[in-house]
């Protein structure tokens, strides 16, 4: 079992009467790439800001390692950041940016130099020393700032939406070079983002927050497949939430149809939410549980984005079968495939 580096002891924070941060509390596991995902406004660059020792808790205490580093400054934590604005110096080249901690801490000229050229190569970045930072890609000059924190050993490194200024494509390679880089290093990464697909591709622990609180803790699947409430299974990906009656266990009524179901432990006749993702409908033109009426209809490249009207409820559908507009589909759904939630506010 992985032992906790940082814990986050309920952990106030308010901006005048604007609550930021609510009695939070949080655990991250030694060497796990752990992400704080939700909205804008939500509390997770405050939270992460309050890791680093950038922002004082209101209340509350930061743990590291068994030890309350509540009051230390950012440059006595074992722990370094990354920004969305890189903050590198331009009037530095790419050695003396990677090495300007090392200098500070007086490391002599031979370790800072060894260091530095295996930060290089670990962002693939090799010869790279005496590049100027401005003849660098927003892609080269991301890899610049995380050679720059990990040179350091840091225990941890602090990531806030570093891949917020890059284009799509280049988004996306770096998702993958930034997991790689953090499993061959064998350290904790505490990630920053808004971005589902960030969050869902890098991720061994997703952590989704809403207005200053933990709605849900869990592994990628977990979170997609299994939201705890109506908010988690809006904001991870699309979601048709529908409300439902729990008659019984494994036994389902929603839209005018009772469907088995794999979930248990409600009441009975208990009001539910229901979630069933956009890929699980299936449509069809033979004996279908519901019926509906296409209203919309988009190519997405690898399947077809439907609008389905069943009974006045919006069905978002995706499928590789093009249905026309206007035409009346089938849909069945599976029961291993239907969701049930208790009912919650959905802020």
């Amino acid at each position: 079992m992985q032992e906790n580096v940082i814990e986050l002891r309920n952990i106030n924070k308010a901006y005048d009467d604007d609550i930021i941060l609510d009695d939070f509390n949080l655990k991250v596991r030694r060497n796990e790439f752990l992400t704080l995902l939700g909205p804008s406004g939500c509390g997770k660059t405050t939270t992460l800001k309050i890791m680093g020792g950038f922002e004082n808790p209101d209340s509350g205490k930061v743990i590291f390692e068994g030890k309350d580093i509540t009051n230390l400054e950012p440059y006595e934590r074992k722990l370094n950041t990354v920004f969305q604005k890189y903050a590198l110096f331009p009037h530095l080249n790419v050695f003396d940016n990677i090495a300007f901690g090392l200098k500070i801490k007086k490391v002599n000229n031979a370790d800072i130099s060894k260091r530095v050229k295996e930060a290089l190569r670990l962002v693939s970045l090799k010869n790279f020393e005496n590049r100027s930072i401005e003849s660098l890609s927003g892609g080269q000059q991301q890899r610049v700032a995380i050679a720059r924190a990990i040179v350091n050993e840091p225990e941890v490194i602090l990531l806030d939406e570093p891949l917020g200024a890059l284009d799509l494509k280049l988004r996306q390679v770096m998702q993958v070079e930034l997991k790689k880089i953090q499993q061959s290093l064998g350290i904790t990464f505490v990630f920053v983002t808004h971005d589902q697909e960030e969050a869902l591709s890098m991720s061994d622990t997703i952590v989704v927050m809403n207005n200053g609180k933990i709605q849900q803790i869990g592994t990628p699947m977990d979170v997609y497949n299994e939201p705890k409430n109506a908010f988690v299974a809006d904001f991870i990906g699309e979601s048709n939430i529908v409300k439902g009656i729990m008659h019984e266990d494994y036994q389902v009524e929603f839209l005018g149809h009772v469907f088995k179901c794999v979930d248990k432990g409600f009441k009975k006749d208990e009001v539910v939410d229901i979630v069933v993702r956009p890929e699980d409908v299936d449509l069809t033109s033979s004996e279908a549980m519901l019926k509906g009426v296409v209203k919309s209809e988009v190519f997405k490249g690898v399947h077809y984005e439907m609008i389905v009207d069943v009974d006045g409820f919006k069905m978002i559908v995706q499928s590789t079968i093009n249905k026309e507009i206007g035409s009346t589909v089938g849909i069945n759904i599976q029961p291993d495939l239907i969701h049930v939630m208790k009912v919650g506010v959905k802020d």
